[in-house]
């Protein structure tokens, strides 16, 4: 089996308590705990990092460049996600 045959994986790291999981990035790997061994070796050799994931791309759904338009619409008719009944209190700029 080559490399290129295993799964993509995509890695996000987290490198301090209470801040988020960024992306770090992908490779390949037969399984999670391959995955998890290897992304350590990459993305944990040069600094400590308090936890890694990694989940397999194909189980990652996401939008598509065509999905630009009625998708991310901002719904103008939900008033209430909007800001404009909100008051500047006194002395702000």
């Amino acid at each position: 089996m080559s490399d290129s045959e295993w799964p993509l994986w995509e890695v996000f790291v987290q490198e301090k308590q209470g801040a988020p999981h960024e992306h770090a990035g992908s490779l390949h790997a037969p399984d999670s705990e391959m995955a998890l061994q290897n992304a350590r070796d990459v993305y944990a050799r040069r600094e400590r990092l308090l936890s890694i994931w990694v989940v397999e791309s194909r189980h990652i759904t996401a939008t598509t460049p065509s999905d630009d338009g009625p998708f991310f619409e901002p719904g103008n008719d939900k008033a209430y996600r909007h800001p404009q009944f909100y008051k500047v209190p006194r002395g702000i700029k």
